[in-house]
């Protein structure tokens, strides 16, 4: 198979399905906010180097995963719906407790955080701000019938706060000082 189909010269794109809509429409915008969102995610999990920090690999790359059916979510039109994989309300759990874990471990701050002090920790900064963009696009589209629709922004919310949150760790475990907003 070919990776290039010329399909898409026009302007056009498939769903998954085979509905065809425009490159440029809410739809492709909000799939291909989360497909940003995964490469980041995946040079997030590739810059981890220190090996204390190595056990969130495995939990990126089950985020990554999760982002992948999250965009097939809003890739698919509606002939598609039941036969791609959904976000659940148990995914959106898990990443709860996750972020809940994570903050348990971190002192308090009374103030806002500002991104820099180490690569990780900009990275993860990065994943917030796309992830939040992401969730922009998404919103746009959602079918509030339709759970996939449902679930999958939820998740992004939440995945938002993850990336706050791991940000904090990265900087509490790599002994940076953590920037603090002083207007």
């Amino acid at each position: 198979m070919k990776i290039y189909t010329k399909t898409g010269d026009g302007g056009k794109t498939s769903l998954i399905g085979g509905r065809r809509i425009d490159k440029d429409d809410p739809r492709v915008e909000a799939y291909g906010a989360i497909d940003e969102l995964m490469a980041h995610t995946a040079h997030l999990m590739d810059s981890i180097e220190e090996e204390k920090l190595f056990c969130f690999k495995p939990e990126l790359k089950k985020i990554i995963d999760k982002l992948m059916v999250a965009s097939s979510v809003f890739a698919c039109d509606e002939t598609a719906r039941e036969k791609i994989p959904l976000i659940s309300g148990d995914d959106i759990k898990l990443l709860e407790k996750r972020i809940d874990e994570i903050q348990d471990s971190l002192p308090a701050i009374e103030k806002f955080t500002i991104p820099g002090g180490h690569i990780l920790v900009s990275l993860c900064h990065i994943a917030r701000t796309v992830c939040r963009r992401a969730e922009r696009r998404a919103v746009k589209i959602a079918d509030k019938d339709f759970n996939g629709y449902i679930f999958a922004l939820g998740y992004l919310n939440r995945l938002s706060d993850y990336f706050y949150v791991l940000g904090r760790k990265f900087t509490y475990e790599l002994g940076v000082k953590e920037i603090l907003w002083e207007p």
